[in-house]
This record gives structure tokens, C-alpha cells and sequence, in this order.
């Protein structure tokens, strides 16, 4: 089972959106594990100092080394080697399916939420904190980032999407003819409205031909919309057709 822990300064926080939806039902059904610590109970002072003003000037608060580490400590029962420690951060690298697919393997993971202008580096080199970025734009926590990536984790686990062969045509799917590719467009019921119809393919039952349209769809949008993507899937599909 996927055990994921959270360290934060603001542990009202979560469940939040976790406890909704697909990810509710699997918290619920103990297909994954969520436990929350205050930084705060950490804190070794009357007034639970958390920060700090970084040495060599500038604005803004450093969370504190020995705080944190601290609060890892606790967190992992004194076994961080044993967890997988995220850290969200603009300096990140950008997230990515198939990184979220690995991370979901993992047994025990501890995300650590900065706040103020991040946390010091110490803690970062000692633990071997994987730094993480869900885009190129600063919030003003790591609590948000965490809700993403454990969504995004937790619904490739298994059992937790009704039918699981969805995953495998969504955007981004791993390893399936759609690595690197958006997901096609979608329709339902009714086939016509305010006079826009459904493509007939989609009403044929032919499903060989169902399946031809929506490959085409999602490489038509990809090529258009995410050119970088669009880079990825031409060079895969190259290097499949070399071996």
C-alpha cells in the first residue's frame, strides 16, 4: 500500500481535495495511507520558530535545518533512508507522467511543504530530497503541488479507477500508443446538439476504425497544441520502428 506522509506547516490543509472523489474513495477503502505532522511541533522555542532570515542577505524567511530535519526524523521513525522525500519547488524539475507512475511504486513517501523562500539546502543534501515543479509559476506553499502529484499518484494505483484501461488512452499514458500524445476529444449523449453532431465514426461501431480516428485526433492536437510532446512521439516512434 502507497503510505504517504506530509509535513507542514498548516496541517488543516488535508485531507482537503484528497478526501473527494476517486482519491476519497480510495482513502477510504485503505488503498492508500495519508498522515499529517505540524513543522510546528518541532520547534524548539515559546513562539515555534520555524525560520529564519537567509545568511548572506535578501528578502524573505528560510525554513529552519534543524527543524526540519527534526520533523523528518519523526515522520520516518528515525528510517528517512527507508522513505521517498519530495520536496515541491519551483527549482524542480517539471513533473511528468512517467515520473508520477514510478513514484507510485514507492511504499513510503514524505513530502516536506516549504513555505516563506523555501528551506535550507542542508536538509535537501543530507536527506537526498528529490525536488519537484508542477509548472513554472510560484504558489505559495508546497501544500497545493502535494495535493497534484498525490492525486495524480494515486489514481494509477491499482483498483482505485473502475476501469483501469482508461489510463492507458488519457493524456501523457505510459508505455501504450499514446505516450507523449494529448487525449483525443471526447463526446456523449445527445449525438446533436444546439446542431453540432458527434462524428459519425464514433456512432459506427466499428471499433478498428473508432480507434484509427481517435489516434488521429490526439496526434492532430498534439502536433498543433504541444509541439514538444509532438517532438517526444515522433523521435519514440522512430527509435521503435529503428529496433
Amino acid at each position: 500500500m502507497l503510505n504517504i506522509k506530509i509535513l507542514t506547516l498548516f496541517p488543516e490543509f488535508y485531507p482537503g481535495p484528497l478526501k473527494y472523489s476517486i482519491v476519497g474513495e480510495a482513502l477510504k477503502k485503505k488503498l492508500w495511507n495519508l498522515n499529517i505532522y505540524n513543522i510546528r511541533d518541532f520547534a524548539q522555542d515559546n513562539h515555534k520558530t520555524v525560520d529564519d532570515i537567509p545568511y548572506g542577505g535578501g528578502s524573505g524567511m528560510v525554513m529552519k535545518a534543524d527543524i526540519l530535519a527534526q520533523a523528518i526524523e519523526n515522520a520516518t521513525n528515525n528510517n528517512p533512508e527507508k522513505h521517498l522525500i519530495l520536496y515541491p519547488t519551483p527549482r524542480g524539475s517539471l513533473l511528468k507522467q512517467k515520473k508520477i507512475v514510478e513514484f507510485a511504486k514507492k511504499t513510503n513517501i514524505l513530502f516536506v511543504c516549504g513555505r516563506y523562500e523555501g528551506i535550507d539546502q542542508r536538509v535537501i543534501d543530507k536527506y537526498n530530497i528529490i525536488e519537484f515543479s508542477i509548472g513554472d509559476y510560484i504558489l505559495s506553499g508546497g501544500e497545493i503541488p502535494s495535493y497534484v502529484l498525490i492525486d495524480a499518484m494515486v489514481r494509477t494505483l491499482p483498483n482505485v479507477l473502475g476501469n483501469s484501461s482508461s489510463l492507458e488512452e488519457e493524456s501523457f499514458a505510459v508505455d501504450t500508443t499514446f505516450e507523449n500524445l494529448l487525449e483525443y476529444p471526447l463526446y456523449t449523449r445527445p449525438a446533436v446538439w444546439d446542431n453540432r453532431k458527434v462524428p459519425d465514426v464514433l456512432l459506427s461501431g466499428n471499433h478498428k476504425e473508432i480507434n484509427k480516428w481517435r489516434l488521429s485526433e490526439a496526434e492532430k492536437d498534439t502536433k498543433t497544441r504541444r509541439p514538444d510532446l509532438w517532438k517526444q512521439h515522433t523521435q519514440n516512434t522512430a527509435n521503435q520502428t529503428d529496433g
